[in-house]
């Protein structure tokens, strides 16, 4: 079961509603990539897949895909403000280890590495740092 904090419902409560009613809920959901092997995502969505795990926190309402539901049993979600900016937290008891960043982790071994730049030089998706996990 995914989790969202106070502060996280009341932030995607806010975002659904500027979508202007197109939203029925937010996605979340792994995929591969990212520095330590697997990303979060997040969008919001018109309505539940055949497959999603659905959860309801008042006026927000989380998908979960199939494939993504054993990674994010048990996550939090939290939307945090700091010094350096406002964002979704995730606090997933199945990481074994995570990157920097706090968008990658690994679970069950698989990982990869922090890079300072993306192919060609370019910015890249990860946190910036040149370290491994």
């Amino acid at each position: 079961m995914v989790t969202l904090t106070d502060a996280a419902v009341s932030s995607l409560e806010r975002v659904l509603a500027k979508s202007g009613g197109a939203a029925a809920g937010l996605r979340i959901a792994v995929t591969d990539g990212g520095c330590a092997g697997m990303k979060y995502q997040m969008g919001l969505e018109a309505g539940a897949g055949d497959d999603d795990a659905v959860f309801n926190f008042g006026p927000v309402t989380i998908f979960v895909d199939a494939n993504s539901q054993p990674f994010l049993s048990g996550v939090v979600v939290d939307f945090v403000e700091g010094i350096e900016g406002a964002g979704f937290k995730f606090d997933n008891p199945n990481a074994t280890s995570s990157c920097g960043c706090g968008k990658s982790f690994s679970a069950g071994g698989a990982g990869g590495s922090c890079s300072s730049s993306g192919p060609s030089g370019g910015p890249s998706s990860g946190c910036g740092s040149s370290s491994t996990h």
